[in-house]
């Protein structure tokens, strides 16, 4: 006798539900999936601080929300280390993005090397702030 599937007692499997990022994530943010979309975000606004570089653009379709990606490479270090920066930009932009973030929009945050793992969680609050800020200004001038 088998033992029951996971369906057939009402519980959800990892692939019937969302990834733990949107899972952290509040309403209206969801994550960036699709190299694509990363690749454009690359392509537009630039703000570096001194723990990461905020990309970010104004997606221009009628799609509402705000979108997030995150990127460590090789360069931070080993899989425990990209995993860590990545945690800690995961955190950050969960207490700042609500906030300060605009519909419409996708962001992806890249880890710097060192700084991302290093750096206060005050001071990584402190540049996302002034990053979103200083883009969204940006936006306003003619």
């Amino acid at each position: 006798m088998q033992p029951p599937k996971a369906s057939d007692m009402g519980e959800t499997t990892a692939s019937d539900s969302a990834s733990a990022v949107l899972l952290c994530a509040p309403a209206g943010i969801s994550t960036l999936t699709q190299r694509a979309d990363f690749l454009r975000a690359a392509s537009a606004r630039r703000m570096g601080t001194g723990s990461f570089l905020l990309q970010a653009r104004l997606r221009g379709d009628d799609t509402l929300g705000i979108r997030i990606g995150f990127t460590a490479s090789k360069k931070i270090g080993n899989a425990v280390a990209r995993n860590r920066a990545k945690r800690r930009m995961r955190a950050v932009v969960r207490d700042v993005l609500p906030s300060l973030g605009q519909a419409g929009w996708d962001y992806v945050l890249v880890a710097k090397p060192q700084a991302t793992i290093a750096r206060a969680y005050g001071d990584l609050r402190a540049d996302l702030t002034r990053a979103l800020t200083q883009i969204h200004l940006e936006k306003a001038k003619p």
